[in-house]
């Protein structure tokens, strides 16, 4: 069995430190741009120096998240973080970009790429396209069970999620954040939008009022951790790159606890004090097959702590409270229905006296204005941080040799295993009055203090009667230990660098109108408006009107099988072999720039519909860039008018009917989000329909319609309105 990988996120150079010396064996970070977490701290480049040797020499590997999309005018820039990355020995390189990660394929033949979660690899189809692209990785969906990505039969390497907070939405998929603030999740900026309150509405009537109705548990798979060191997954990814530093080392020593241990750990225990740490309840998550129940926390997305007791009395000055857990000076505590808290200063036994700690009746004071009974919480632990601050460094095993024979050069060789230092010194001489002794010579030698490192193992070749001096031991010691640190900070791979050779692609571009359709009526509609492409969802309304050369079936998105789903015409939001049907590419690929239009293109698609994140000078520059850098036009649609999808997420997390089109999500803003269920997958559409202003596109490109409610008067209404501004 392949050993496993244990993946700590690292936002800040003290998170690094925690998750090496609390037993990572490898670690992913952000540089300051192209990193899907913009607002942690993330790393300069100085910094990303540092963070490689110090990872190499403890023998961590390090990952980079190079997974926002790309604009063409960033993939210089990008291309030269990824080569500095490159030189300076990063591991890898994760990535969601499609084209970026062909382009990167290309270039840079010895640089290993990881696929994104960002990348949504939900099936055979995608993994199975990765590997061929020469992709060392895949992180799957959160949204697969640990049995679909079993039965996912190709050889790459398999990464999952194991712990830390989990995106309602197939992650990749996700415009929430960008449609309603302007704050792309696939450029890094996303603004948490599913952890805010909303409503749920349907026919104007509210079914559920201002709760959390998008907000998930914390995944943590601690309890099934056995199935999981028993399947061919080879890394467990723990989230958290927005974490604390003591967040990031208890985690790891969670997790490595439970990989050494082979899953028998006290579990219970370990969980009690993660409560106090970060904590929005927990879920085994789709990995475990749990349901929409043990998924969503609809009451707060907020930390909650560790229930430790109840309030009995409350006065003016005083909250009595009964407590089921210690309490300690120092602990933050909060009252869950008051939703309100504080740093306990002072603790009173039942006589008034202060005390340091309580573990059954005790007193503090009402700082708050607390008014009634209530259950207390944990939300800060005073000792268990300060013990996760004051963490020991991890030690590295070496073994020393030492040959001090009489007239032969002082020899000693530090070994890691892999890599040999010998140093040498001057001639031994014989001793006059005081000779060396063996004993005294291996303490020398042991004496690694701040080092990395710890003697496993010292041997001495030793003839009696000699003469060393100590300084001489200890400066060969020290220099002996500076060259093997400095081997293993600094090994090297090769570093190639390719120029790619772009030919022109002869598919010639396929100008006009297209539609998506939600009924017939509109289907209808588009029709009689000699519509040149029909993109339809519902696959019996396909099936009726497939004889029409105009009609594509628009394949479900995030699907586990995607072979199986084809029809003679489609259109798609997947990567997979684009030469098995005639296929045409849907918004949902994120096509931000001219290389992804290029590969996507190369590889089969006949049509692509391009982010509806870009602005119309960014759609004009890519376009431009495209002749510039192929010789020639891409054929790309852009989505002129309709609602877009904002999320897409599995299972009925809402508890609302099937194929039924009256139900709205209301945010607090009062924005209504058309939201239904399709019995697989739950979609959410924005509050506004997409209205694009033809007259800042000045280059060629076909234009869609998106149609969700639209009668089939309006439709036709619509497109003429269009027709006649183009």
């Amino acid at each position: 069995m392949k050993k496993k990988e244990l993946l700590a996120p690292v936002g800040s150079m003290d998170c690094l430190k925690q998750a090496i010396h609390n037993g990572a064996d490898a670690v992913y970070l952000g540089c300051k741009n192209f990193g899907a977490r913009k607002f942690a701290p993330n790393f300069t480049n100085e910094e990303i120096v540092d963070a490689i040797k110090l990872c190499h020499l403890y023998n961590v590997k390090i990952y980079a998240t190079m997974n926002t999309l790309i604009k063409d005018e960033e993939v210089k820039e990008f291309l030269n973080q990824i080569e500095f990355l490159h030189k300076n020995n990063i591991d890898a390189v994760i990535v969601q970009d499609f084209g970026m990660i062909c382009l990167l394929r290309e270039k840079y033949p010895n640089l290993e790429i990881h696929a994104s979660t960002q990348a949504n690899t939900s099936s055979f189809e995608t993994a199975k396209l990765f590997y061929d692209l020469g992709v060392k990785r895949v992180v799957f969906s959160r949204e697969l069970s640990l049995e679909e990505i079993e039965e996912i039969d190709v050889p790459i390497e398999k990464e999952v999620f194991v712990h830390g907070a989990l995106c309602i939405c197939y992650s990749g998929c996700c415009l929430m954040s960008s449609m309603i603030g302007s704050r792309s999740g696939n450029r890094g900026e996303c603004a948490g939008s599913c952890r805010l309150p909303y409503s749920l509405e349907c026919d104007n009537k509210i079914i559920n009022e201002n709760k959390y109705l998008l907000s998930t548990k914390e995944l943590n798979t601690a309890a099934y951790f056995k199935h999981l060191l028993n399947s061919d997954v080879v890394s467990f990814k723990i989230e958290g790159r927005m974490k604390s530093p003591e967040y990031v080392g208890f985690i790891t020593k969670f997790y490595r606890d439970l990989i050494d241990n082979d899953g028998n750990i006290d579990i219970e225990s370990y969980n009690d004090k993660l409560k106090t740490i970060f904590n929005r309840e927990f879920t085994k998550g789709h990995l475990f097959n749990c349901t929409v129940a043990e998924l969503m926390n609809i009451k707060t997305p907020n930390h909650i702590g560790l229930e430790i007791g109840k309030v009995i009395e409350v006065t003016k000055n005083k909250i009595k409270i009964k407590l089921k857990h210690p309490l300690n000076q120092q602990d933050g505590i909060r009252f869950l229905n008051a939703k309100t808290g504080f740093i306990v200063n002072y603790i009173y036994d039942e006589k008034g006296q202060m005390i340091n700690s309580a573990t059954d009746i005790c007193y503090v004071d009402n700082k708050v204005g607390l008014t009634m009974k209530d259950t207390v919480t944990k939300t800060q632990d005073y000792k268990l941080l300060t013990t996760l601050k004051n963490y020991s460094d991890k030690k590295i095993p070496i073994t020393i040799k030492a040959k001090c024979l009489l007239n032969h050069p002082l020899e000693i060789i530090v070994s890691d295993g892999k890599n040999n230092v010998i140093v040498t010194g001057d001639s031994v001489e014989k001793s006059i009055t005081m000779p060396i002794t063996e004993e005294k010579i291996k303490h020398q030698l042991t004496k690694l203090g701040q080092t990395p490192f710890i003697c496993e193992n010292v041997t001495i070749e030793f003839d009696k009667n000699i003469f060393i001096s100590i300084k001489e031991i200890n400066e060969l010691r020290r220099n002996a230990v500076s060259k093997l640190m400095k081997l293993r900070e600094n090994e090297k791979k090769p570093v190639i660098i390719n120029q790619p050779i772009f030919k022109p692609l002869s598919k010639p571009q396929s100008l006009g109108l297209s539609a998506s359709v939600m009924n017939e009526e509109q289907l209808k509609a588009c029709l009689l408006e000699n519509i040149s492409r029909i993109y339809v969802s519902d696959e019996e309304l396909y099936k009726k009107y497939h004889n029409l050369n105009n009609i594509y079936y628009k394949l479900p998105r995030c699907l586990k099988n995607i072979t199986n789903n084809l029809k003679e015409r489609n259109i798609c939001s997947e990567y997979f072999d684009f030469s098995k049907a005639n296929l045409l590419g849907d918004y949902g690929l994120n096509v931000y720039n001219s290389y992804s239009v290029y590969y996507l293109t190369k590889l089969g698609l006949n049509q692509i519909n391009i982010s509806v994140e870009l602005t119309d000078s960014e759609i004009n520059k890519m376009i431009k860039n495209y002749q510039k850098l192929f010789n020639c036009y891409p054929n790309i649609e852009v989505l002129a008018y309709g609602r877009v999808e904002n999320m897409i997420i599995k299972d009925n997390i809402l508890g609302i009917k099937s194929h039924i089109y009256n139900y709205n999500l209301i945010d607090i803003k009062k924005r209504k989000f058309p939201v239904f269920f399709d019995k697989i997958n739950t979609h959410i559409l924005n509050y506004k329909i997409r209205e694009l202003d033809l007259s800042n596109i000045t280059e060629r490109v076909s234009l869609r319609f998106d149609f969700y409610d639209e009668t089939a008067i309006e439709v036709r209404n619509i497109i003429q309105s269009y027709i006649s501004k183009i």
